[in-house]
Order: structure tokens, then sequence, then C-alpha cells
């Protein structure tokens, strides 16, 4: 709900009509009968106050840095987190990417919703979920699930029970004599 008067938009609506319109792709300046630019056909909008911008929201802030490209598609989870503010950080770390994500309390957690402990599941829109995982393993984030093991552990795991087996072959033998 706006908490606009009457009065308030009478004075936005007098001093709109003082500015002169310009294209916000060619930034010429048309006279206030004209609705689009002649050379690029883009609608046309008011100057503005001396080149003065309004500020922007923190929603707005956050709605550019989202890449449409990663916006479409069901919504997939990516990684987990232990509580608001760790899922927060990785929240950032994928707007940063573009990737829009969104924070829901995992399930089987009895903790009301306005309170910021519990675990939290990071979703984000199918289409960003491969950039999503990217991003993750960069920063040593990804869940077990998405990060591979590592090949040094894989070949240490085989080499202990290689030597687990031998050790116990040769016990074998031993008590066999």
């Amino acid at each position: 709900m706006s908490s606009k008067t009457p009065a308030d938009d009478a004075t936005d609506a007098r001093h709109a009509a003082r500015e002169p319109l310009v294209c916000p792709s060619c930034a010429t300046t048309y006279p206030l009968d004209e609705r689009f630019c002649p050379r690029c056909g883009m609608p046309l909008v008011y100057a503005g106050g001396l080149g003065v911008e309004e500020p922007v929201t923190a929603t707005h802030e956050r709605a550019r840095k989202i890449k449409k490209q990663y916006a479409e598609g069901d919504l997939v989870r990516v990684a987990g987190a232990r509580n608001l503010a760790e899922a927060e950080f990785i929240q950032g770390l994928l707007l940063e990417e573009g990737v829009p994500s969104i924070l829901r309390r995992s399930r089987g957690f009895d903790v009301p919703d306005f309170l910021a402990a519990g675990p939290r599941d990071i979703m984000v829109p199918a289409s960003g979920a491969a950039t999503a995982g990217e991003v993750l393993l960069q920063s040593d984030l990804a869940p077990p699930a998405m990060a591979s093991p590592p090949m040094v552990r894989v070949a240490l795991g085989l080499l202990a029970a290689f030597a687990v087996v031998a050790l116990v072959a040769w016990l074998i033998s031993l008590s066999a004599h």
C-alpha cells in the first residue's frame, strides 16, 4: 500500500509535466507530445530530476544480478546449510554468479520459522543447477552427492583394503603350519 497522498500525486504529475521526454536507448530529448523515439522506436521516458537517479532498493539490486537463463524450470536442491546465516552466505555466492535461489527449511525440523536455527535447503531453478554446483565446488561448499571423491582417497582406501587382505592371508598361512 502506498503512503502517498493525492496532493503528492498531483505534485509529481506537475513536476513530470515540466520535464522533457528522453529516449532510454539513444538519449535524445523530445517534446512532451512525442511518445516513441523516431530513430529507434523505443518508448520515451521522463528525463528525471537533474540527472539524479532515485536510490535503488536492495530487492532491485538483487534482481539486476540474476541472469535470465538460470531462472527457468522447477526448483531443485543444490545444497544444505546448518543454519540461516550459512544458507544466506551460500545464497550470496550463487547470486554473484547470477543464479537465483531461495531458502527452504529442511523437512522434519520442528523449530518455528521465525527462528534462525535449524537446517535449510538451498533451492535453485533447474536451469541454474549445473552452474550452482560448479560455484559450490569451487568454494568447497558442495554437498557430498555433488562433490566427486578425490582420486587420492580412493587409492589410499584400495591400498588399505589390499593390506588388510594380505595381512589376513599371511596370518592364515602361519596358523596352518
